[in-house]
């Protein structure tokens, strides 16, 4: 037995990186999912999104795993679009018992007017908070909602200098880490409990394309994969580049499971001990 068998899992950004490994974590642990994706580019993003190929992939590992699967192409920006899709999965399963809210994107300098700065928090902030909205009314004592923060958002000016995109990635996750606390406490008498998990470097494309490169690299015009390898580990107190996305859906699963039934409120860093090391002078 799984330690989520019979439950219902709401994941975004399913289609590849951390959200389809947590619907195929959350699947193997017995639950069915509600998947969704845009499968759309961003101006603002200087690497492809992902793809509807991918996101039926996704589907499709969910169903060998033997669970089923509601699958929706929409925005995480657009409440409504969002509103259908919980409404698709309530008629389908008739219940809905986990939400994992980790649809995000990385904007590089893209934009004239700030453009990247809104394209960032319209989807990792206002997209987090229209995910949670849509749910809330379908959940029960018991649920869980997992949130996708970012060690970015936890460590000053972390991603400042890659300009407004940077800046506005680096806000919405502080700002997420401040809702889940507040938000938490006014669920804790339903028994629905709230909780963020913030990756450090994570090993999926919004950590290997040429913005995030190049700060860590600000020396090369154009640095590669092989270029920056060796410069990732100085942001972490473990000798790691980064973790891979089943390192966060194992901490995803713990909170939504059961297990986890009594914590509430926390912003769980899964970050290779980043936030151990002195702020650089």
């Amino acid at each position: 037995m799984g330690s989520l068998d019979g439950k219902v899992a709401f994941i975004t950004g399913a289609a590849r990186g951390q959200g389809r490994s947590h619907a195929l974590r959350l699947a193997a642990e017995g639950a069915d999912i509600i998947a969704v994706d845009l499968c759309a580019d961003f101006d603002t993003v200087n690497y492809p999104q992902g793809t509807k190929a991918e996101f039926d992939e996704t589907v499709r590992q969910v169903e060998a795993l033997g669970r089923a699967v509601v699958g929706s192409v929409a925005d995480v920006r657009v409440r409504p679009d969002l509103e259908s899709v919980v409404a698709a999965g309530m008629e389908r399963f008739g219940r809905l018992d986990v939400v994992v809210a980790n649809a995000g994107i990385y904007p590089g300098q893209g934009g004239t007017r700030c453009e990247a700065f809104v394209d960032a928090t319209d989807v990792d902030l206002i997209g987090v908070m229209n995910t949670v909205a849509v749910s809330l009314p379908h959940l029960q004592s018991g649920a869980s909602i997992i949130v996708t923060g970012s060690t970015a958002g936890m460590i000053d000016g972390a991603t400042d200098k890659l300009g407004p995109g940077g800046s506005g990635y680096s806000w919405a996750k502080r700002t997420i880490a401040s809702y889940v606390e507040v938000l938490a406490l006014q669920l804790a008498p339903q028994m629905i409990r709230l909780n963020a998990v913030h990756p450090t470097n994570c090993n999926t494309p919004l950590l290997h394309n040429i913005d995030v490169y190049k700060a860590f690299r600000p020396d090369l015009e154009r640095p590669t994969r092989d270029d920056v390898i060796d410069a990732f580990p100085a942001m972490h107190a473990m000798p790691v580049p980064y973790i891979e996305p089943e390192d966060v859906s194992s901490i995803v699963a713990f909170l939504a499971s059961e297990q986890s039934r009594y914590m509430t409120g926390l912003n769980l860093r899964v970050d290779a001990g980043a936030m151990l090391k002195p702020a650089p002078v």
